[in-house]
């Protein structure tokens, strides 16, 4: 009986009962009823007069917003006397119940869990730096021994983070995927208030059987010859809130080992990652403005770790050694959409940085942006997401380049030039996204 009483009185014990009562609480959480589907009324009716008196400007995309599923969400940010951010949210059709496929948005808690993972294992001479090796996964991927395009050939959390933010290389984001796990990456998510999120896939991955996600690849960091950590292969037996989300009205159906098949029919989404507009705006908010988001919306990060995460978010293609890209195939622009419409020629003044993660795949395209113009310290956040795909087919062919770019680009100028004229009370310093 004593040595009961000290177990339960005992706080370390009571504090990891409490935890695993959490993680039970929002793994049963997840589910249709209490993820009830939010429309986001106008604050005020601004941000949809300013777009309506730039119409033209925003072409077809603004003058049919169903017919491209289109929706905005604009940040404007004051500085007070003492460089305190302030927000004011605005919302153009933003609705979390109508689904749109997040594509490689999904990368970007990706890369801040992974930083979060390293810090929580407290292990001495553990870094994002520290060579990070990964053994195959039959069916699903392939060992990674050596990366050529790393510094000393080696490949690391760090490495690859820079590859999702320069390129958005699905490749890396899987590394990363697989050494946070499914049920960790979905659970740390939900516990942070992202409870419609689920992150059920790796990315541009082609065909693999339908659980292949929850399958995580053993993995183990080295530094000159000595194992600092092993993590083993995984099966994650996360329940996840069913769904019925689909799009399109024929779609590829895939199979291993014979060519695609077109069929008739919406293709079905339901067990694909799904990340709303509002909770990826926030994560990113989160990351540029740790101080400013309740404890609750804050990562378990460094100011080493911020600091490079701004350094890798804004950083061109153009811009790197480690790795050296075919500046013809990844040209600056390669992945700035808003403002820049990704364009091969876009003309990018220097004291311009936006700090962004896009998405493009299956005819949905999105960009999350924390735009900041040096030169005369104004800031502001902008997220959208638009459907291109004029077909209705998921077939590969969609009008990302024709339609959805050069509507981000439009879009992004729009707020662009109302925040160069907008009045502030105090400047903004911005010193420290440099």
């Amino acid at each position: 009986m004593g040595i009961l009483c000290y177990f339960l009185a005992d706080p370390i014990c009571l504090c990891m009962r409490y935890t695993c009562f959490l993680l039970m609480l929002l793994s049963a959480c997840n589910t249709d009823k209490y993820m009830q589907t939010r429309t986001y009324p106008a604050t005020d009716n601004f941000l949809s007069a300013l777009l309506h008196r730039n119409s033209a400007r925003l072409g077809p995309v603004f003058t049919y917003p169903d017919s491209f599923q289109l929706q905005i969400i604009y940040t404007r940010i004051d500085r007070d006397a003492q460089n305190q951010p302030h927000f004011r949210d605005y919302y153009y059709r933003v609705d979390t119940g109508h689904y749109f496929y997040p594509a490689s948005t999904v990368k970007l808690p990706g890369a801040i869990l992974a930083l979060e993972k390293l810090n929580d294992l407290h292990i001495p001479g553990l870094d994002r730096n520290t060579p990070m090796f990964t053994e195959c996964l039959h069916g699903i991927t392939n060992s990674v021994l050596r990366d050529p395009s790393a510094p000393d050939s080696l490949p690391s959390i760090g490495h690859y983070i820079n590859k999702v933010f320069l390129v958005s290389d699905n490749d890396a984001f899987n590394r990363l995927y697989e050494f946070i796990g499914q049920q960790a990456f979905n659970e740390r998510l939900w516990q942070m208030g992202y409870s419609r999120a689920q992150i059920r896939t790796r990315t541009g991955t082609g065909y693999l059987p339908p659980d292949s996600g929850r399958h995580t690849n053993t993995i183990w960091f080295a530094r000159n010859g000595q194992e600092l950590y092993r993590q083993p292969a995984v099966y994650s037996h996360l329940a996840f809130a069913p769904r019925h989300d689909s799009a399109g009205r024929s779609h590829f159906r895939r199979h291993p080992n014979i060519p695609d098949e077109l069929v008739p029919g919406a293709m079905d989404f339901s067990e694909k990652n799904r990340l709303t507009l509002p909770d990826v705006h926030m994560i990113l908010k989160s990351i540029i403005f740790p101080d400013a988001v309740t404890k609750s919306h804050q990562f378990r990060l460094t100011e080493d770790d911020y600091r490079f995460l701004y350094h890798s978010l804004s950083r061109l293609p153009t811009e790197t050694r480690y790795p050296a890209y075919d500046t013809s195939e990844f040209y600056p622009a390669y992945v700035k959409f808003l403002l820049f419409g990704g364009e091969r020629g876009a003309e990018m003044p220097p004291y311009i940085r936006i700090f962004n993660k896009p998405g493009w795949a299956y005819g949905y395209l999105t960009d999350v942006a924390y735009i900041a113009d040096f030169a005369h310290n104004i800031e502001f956040m902008l997220s959208a997401t638009v459907y291109v795909n004029k077909g209705g087919n998921i077939d590969g062919r969609y009008e990302f380049n024709e339609t959805g770019k050069p509507f981000m680009k439009a879009l992004g100028q729009v707020i662009y030039e109302y925040e160069l004229k907008r009045k502030r009370k105090y400047p903004a310093n911005l010193a420290r996204y440099k």
